[in-house]
């Protein structure tokens, strides 16, 4: 049997590519509204930014100083907590230890 593939004129590509980037709609979305496979329109999706320049993440710069900005604050964060949790543990080993104490005076 012969492999019976569906083709699609360039302006409905480039129409649904144009519905991915200015709705902010999910590729699976847009594709299933359209009744076309997700991983095809992801495919145009990702041909059209190589075309025009645009990264792959679909992030501009500014954005991307932001991303870049808030992860590195988000370690930060991480490491606070890790301090504090193991202060915590610290102090909750030597309330036990100085509650023992105080029981065998």
């Amino acid at each position: 049997m012969g492999d019976k593939r569906r083709r699609f004129d360039p302006e409905f590509r480039a129409g649904a590519v144009r519905i991915v980037s200015e709705t902010g709609k999910s590729v699976a979305q847009v594709a299933r509204d359209l009744g076309i496979s997700a991983y095809t329109l992801h495919n145009w999706v990702q041909a059209d930014r190589r075309q025009t320049g645009q990264p792959a993440d679909g992030l501009n710069e500014a954005e991307r100083a932001e991303l870049a900005r808030l992860r590195a604050e988000r370690a930060q964060w991480a490491k606070e907590k890790a301090e504090l949790e193991m202060e915590r543990d610290v102090l909750k080993r030597s309330v036990v230890l100085w509650v023992k104490d105080a029981m065998n005076q």
